[in-house]
Protein backbone atom coordinates (compact mmCIF):
# COMPACT_ATOMS: atom_id res chain seq x y z
CA UNK A 1 0.00 0.00 0.00
CA UNK A 2 2.72 2.13 1.00
CA UNK A 3 4.76 1.65 -1.92
CA UNK A 4 1.58 2.22 -3.86
CA UNK A 5 1.34 5.73 -2.52
CA UNK A 6 5.11 6.09 -3.04
CA UNK A 7 5.15 5.46 -6.64
CA UNK A 8 2.02 7.43 -7.20
CA UNK A 9 3.47 10.28 -5.63
CA UNK A 10 6.97 10.09 -7.90
CA UNK A 11 4.86 9.50 -11.24
CA UNK A 12 2.73 13.23 -10.47
CA UNK A 13 6.18 15.04 -8.83
CA UNK A 14 8.17 14.07 -12.14
CA UNK A 15 5.44 14.70 -14.52
CA UNK A 16 4.68 18.01 -13.62
CA UNK A 17 5.77 20.30 -16.36
CA UNK A 18 4.27 23.31 -15.27
CA UNK A 19 5.84 26.12 -13.85
CA UNK A 20 4.83 27.67 -10.99
CA UNK A 21 5.80 29.50 -7.83
CA UNK A 22 7.16 26.14 -6.30
CA UNK A 23 8.78 25.22 -8.64
CA UNK A 24 11.06 28.62 -8.83
CA UNK A 25 11.82 28.35 -5.26
CA UNK A 26 12.89 24.84 -5.37
CA UNK A 27 15.67 24.99 -7.92
CA UNK A 28 16.73 27.78 -10.09
CA UNK A 29 15.35 29.85 -13.04
CA UNK A 30 15.76 28.21 -16.33
CA UNK A 31 16.80 31.15 -18.43
CA UNK A 32 19.85 31.71 -20.58
CA UNK A 33 20.42 35.61 -19.31
CA UNK A 34 18.95 37.19 -16.91
CA UNK A 35 16.27 39.75 -17.39
CA UNK A 36 17.10 42.67 -15.68
CA UNK A 37 17.64 45.56 -18.53
CA UNK A 38 19.06 48.69 -17.11
CA UNK A 39 17.88 52.19 -19.05
CA UNK A 40 20.41 53.91 -20.59
CA UNK A 41 21.00 56.94 -23.24
CA UNK A 42 22.09 56.27 -26.81
CA UNK A 43 24.05 59.02 -29.03
CA UNK A 44 23.75 58.50 -32.47
CA UNK A 45 26.32 59.75 -35.00
CA UNK A 46 24.52 62.77 -36.06
CA UNK A 47 24.05 63.57 -32.02
CA UNK A 48 20.77 61.51 -31.90
CA UNK A 49 19.36 60.61 -28.44
CA UNK A 50 17.48 57.72 -27.75
CA UNK A 51 16.30 56.10 -24.36
CA UNK A 52 16.62 52.31 -24.47
CA UNK A 53 16.92 49.57 -22.26
CA UNK A 54 20.90 47.47 -22.26
CA UNK A 55 21.86 44.71 -20.40
CA UNK A 56 24.67 46.49 -18.79
CA UNK A 57 24.56 49.58 -15.95
CA UNK A 58 25.75 52.35 -18.60
CA UNK A 59 24.81 56.04 -18.31
CA UNK A 60 25.50 56.59 -22.15
CA UNK A 61 26.36 54.91 -24.92
CA UNK A 62 27.34 56.09 -28.52
CA UNK A 63 27.75 54.92 -31.85
CA UNK A 64 30.76 54.36 -33.50
CA UNK A 65 31.40 56.75 -35.93
CA UNK A 66 32.22 55.61 -39.88
CA UNK A 67 35.50 57.02 -40.80
CA UNK A 68 34.18 56.50 -44.45
CA UNK A 69 31.90 59.47 -44.70
CA UNK A 70 34.40 61.90 -42.92
CA UNK A 71 36.41 64.67 -45.20
CA UNK A 72 40.18 62.95 -46.29
CA UNK A 73 41.60 66.15 -43.69
CA UNK A 74 39.18 64.97 -40.27
CA UNK A 75 40.25 61.67 -41.23
CA UNK A 76 43.53 62.06 -40.79
CA UNK A 77 43.56 63.86 -38.10
CA UNK A 78 41.33 61.59 -36.48
CA UNK A 79 43.76 58.77 -37.31
CA UNK A 80 46.61 60.49 -35.82
CA UNK A 81 44.51 60.99 -32.70
CA UNK A 82 44.51 57.56 -31.84
CA UNK A 83 47.91 55.97 -33.82
CA UNK A 84 50.39 59.06 -32.34
CA UNK A 85 53.57 58.76 -33.71
CA UNK A 86 56.49 57.14 -32.28
CA UNK A 87 58.37 59.23 -29.60
CA UNK A 88 61.76 60.74 -31.02
CA UNK A 89 64.61 59.71 -29.50
CA UNK A 90 66.85 61.86 -27.14
CA UNK A 91 70.03 63.12 -27.48
CA UNK A 92 72.62 62.16 -24.16
CA UNK A 93 73.80 64.96 -22.43
CA UNK A 94 77.76 64.72 -22.71
CA UNK A 95 79.85 66.17 -19.45
CA UNK A 96 82.30 68.11 -22.45
CA UNK A 97 81.03 71.35 -21.63
CA UNK A 98 80.76 71.44 -18.08
CA UNK A 99 83.39 72.95 -15.83
CA UNK A 100 83.72 70.50 -12.59
CA UNK A 101 85.70 73.16 -11.08
CA UNK A 102 82.79 75.45 -10.41
CA UNK A 103 80.83 72.14 -8.14
CA UNK A 104 83.70 71.05 -6.48
CA UNK A 105 82.51 72.77 -2.98
CA UNK A 106 79.73 70.31 -3.32
CA UNK A 107 81.22 67.20 -2.98
CA UNK A 108 82.13 65.97 -0.25
CA UNK A 109 85.97 64.81 1.14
Amino acid sequence: MASRALSALRLTAASCARSSSNRAAIGHLHRQRYGRRYPVLLVGTDGSTVRLRYREPKRILMMPLDSNTLPEAERKARLRRHFPSKPKAKQEETFEGIDLDTYKKFWKK
